[in-house]
């Protein structure tokens, strides 16, 4: 079953963000680079592991009706199309 999103993709992004630079970031390591965050932007859940879809596969079963917003540490997108990232993020 698909979660329906909720929210404006602007509010989306903006809570995701928010959560993510407030109460992720500061907890994170350099080994945690390249890892990918799933972030229930309701509740400010969280899980991370080393695939977008392994994270979400285990916030969807902690959180079945999560709005999941994505983030890859260390890198300004979850993918990168035909180039590298310009600067680190972590």
């Amino acid at each position: 079953m698909t979660t329906q999103r909720r929210y404006p993709k602007e509010e989306f992004g903006r809570r995701g963000d928010a959560i993510y630079e407030q109460k992720i970031r500061p907890h994170l390591k350099p080994r945690d680079k390249g890892k990918y965050v799933a972030i229930d932007i309701e509740t400010g859940e969280y899980e991370i592991a080393k695939s977008a879809l392994e994270a979400c596969d285990q916030l969807n079963a902690r959180l079945p009706d999560a709005q999941i917003y994505g983030v890859r540490v260390g890198y300004p997108a979850i993918q990168i199309f035909g180039g590298y990232p310009l600067q680190d993020t972590l």
